[in-house]
């Protein structure tokens, strides 16, 4: 009797191993519709990250050029390369440069300076901006339509402030 029901249970067990071909086109299935939802949410994330890295720069860079000019007892120029490859910011002193930040190839930054007549940023040893100017940048991504874009302003006395505003 044992012989018999050992046969059955062996029988059981060949036939009810493994998966059906149908049950791994559905597994797949599934897995590939999460990661379509997923990769898509993963890119928005990636370019908000990016902005965010590009508006750090950019504030760290105004700061140190404020810092700078204070220091140094000179006018600090900075300077917004879009047009090279990776985008640079420079900080110049007397016509030498003191420092160069990198921008991700993907970061947009928008300057928008008043009055409209100055042409670039110069720190002062007074803790001003020269000509008393202001200035708005707009960060934005090119990888993403869906990020969120951050401004960075600077006030005539020289204030750094972020703000999650501006459009792309």
């Amino acid at each position: 009797m044992n012989a018999s029901a050992n046969k059955v249970a062996q029988k059981l067990r060949m036939s009810s191993s493994g998966f059906t071909l149908i049950e791994l086109m559905v597994t797949i299935a599934v897995l590939a519709i999460i990661v379509g939802i997923a990769a898509s949410s993963i890119s928005t994330q990636l370019a908000n990250q990016r902005v965010k890295s590009t508006t750090a720069t950019l504030a760290n860079a105004l700061k140190e050029a404020k810092v700078e000019s204070i220091l140094r007892r000179q006018n600090v120029t900075v300077i917004y390369t879009n047009t090279s490859t990776p985008k640079t910011i420079k900080l110049q002193a007397g016509g030498d440069d003191i420092s160069s930040y990198n921008v991700s190839v993907k970061s947009t930054v928008t300057q928008t300076i008043t009055p409209s007549s100055v042409t670039s940023i110069v720190f002062q040893p007074n803790k001003k901006i020269a000509n008393n100017a202001t200035v708005i940048y707009t960060i934005c991504d090119s990888g993403s339509t869906n990020e969120t874009p951050k401004q960075v302003s600077l006030t005539n006395i020289a204030n750094v402030n972020i703000t999650n505003a501006g459009s792309c």
